[in-house]
């Protein structure tokens, strides 16, 4: 099948996990992505993962975990030479995404109005923390500052427990994909017009999307989330102990809530509206503690799903990973012999499937400046030419 992103050319600038995840699900669709680093600091990702001898080669899980389809060049931008060949590569290029603070690119003549004078048909997309606009535009930060920025974690955990993160970074891959979406909504709206944009993502906003619900309902009447734990408004959406493992059980709806009570054999306790379900919480609550308490979570698993009550056991990765769904479902791609030392990396690939069009992988993560003669041979560098900007610290 033919890729949808086939021809198009993408600068990534980006660094950690954010701004390189975004990149990375414009490269399984098939457009490609240039990975530009400094090459005495490149991304810090690669020294971030559970194999400390990757992280030592500068290959950590971290890195490799959003690297795949990507070539990988490195760029001293602080140097005129290499300013210079990023602006040969814009020529070039459809897409550059950058995650470095607001301002710190215009500085160096590399903003996107100096961009767009090159090439106005260039998308250019800013990632950070807060945005460019704002009294907070030049603070830095990463995921665990923007969850407690925004409201995240005080939310999070156990009533009147510490604040708590969420256990994945979900505000950086959120952000990625944010990015993804708003640079696909800009070539759509090129296509269609015939100029580029300039597409700006602040993690800061993406939280706030991320809270959506919780803050319409606090802006509307001042209800304020607080700490809940698994507790839901509804005993039926809930974490119950059963004999040997914790069981998670969702009956949000009422068809749901009858269906549960019914495969439970307490049919008394089926209520008819969701105020009812409200105001008898703590007598629901206790009958489900008691009722799941009595046999294993398989067995409730296969008791609950049968009655099409949403229901799982909470399971550590490993046991997710081993579930013949997730293998069925293609998720993760996993590099064969021919990957050499990473033979057996499995990666994620993407969150969704078009039946017209391949979503995958099909080359190594690289290491840092791998393509540099490839890349530089293509804007007419000479061997010489790229052996004097190596001695130079300009690659």
């Amino acid at each position: 099948m033919p890729k949808v992103l086939e021809g198009v050319r993408v600068l990534d600038l980006t660094h950690v996990l954010a701004g390189p995840f975004g990149s990375y699900q414009l490269a399984v669709l098939g457009a490609e992505v240039i990975k530009i680093e400094a090459p005495d600091e490149p991304d810090q990702a690669r020294f971030q993962g559970s194999d400390q001898d990757l992280n030592d080669e500068g290959m950590g899980t971290a890195f490799l975990a959003q690297a795949s389809n990507k070539q990988s060049i490195t760029l001293n931008l602080k140097s005129d030479a290499g300013r210079q060949i990023l602006r040969q590569l814009v020529h070039t290029a459809d897409i550059l995404i950058e995650n470095y603070r607001p301002g710190a690119l215009d500085g160096i003549g590399l903003g996107y109005a100096d961009l767009a004078a090159l090439k106005p048909e260039l998308i250019y997309c800013s990632i950070s923390a807060f945005g460019s606009t704002g009294p907070k535009r030049e603070l830095t930060a990463y995921d665990g500052v923007i969850q407690a920025y925004s409201g995240m974690m005080a939310m999070t955990g156990e009533p009147g427990s510490s604040p708590v993160k969420c256990g994945a970074p979900v505000v950086d891959y959120a952000t990625g994909t944010t990015a993804a979406a708003a640079i696909l909504a800009a070539l759509l709206h090129r296509k269609n017009h015939g100029r580029g944009q300039f597409v700006e993502v602040a993690m800061s906003d993406v939280a706030l999307i991320l809270c959506s619900s919780h803050l319409t309902g606090h802006l509307w009447n001042g209800w304020h989330p607080e700490q809940k734990g698994n507790r839901y408004p509804f005993a039926t959406i809930g974490c119950y102990q059963a004999a040997d493992a914790p069981l998670m059980i969702s009956a949000s709806n009422l068809r749901q809530q009858r269906r549960l009570w019914e495969a439970l054999g307490r049919e008394d306790l089926i209520k008819e509206n969701n105020r009812e379900r409200i105001r008898t919480h703590a007598a629901e609550s206790e009958a489900l503690q008691e009722i799941i308490a009595t046999m294993p979570v398989e067995h409730w698993e296969r008791v609950l799903q049968a009655a099409r009550v949403p229901a799982s056991r909470v399971q550590r990765m490993e046991a997710m990973l081993a579930d013949e769904h997730v293998k069925c479902r293609k998720v993760l791609h996993r590099f064969d012999e021919s990957a050499g030392a990473l033979e057996g990396l499995s990666v994620p690939v993407a969150g969704f499937r078009l039946s017209a069009c391949d979503v995958g992988v099909s080359a190594l993560p690289q290491v840092a400046g791998a393509q540099n003669e490839q890349v530089l041979k293509s804007l007419g560098y000479l061997n010489d030419d790229i052996e004097n900007l190596r001695a130079d610290g300009v690659i």
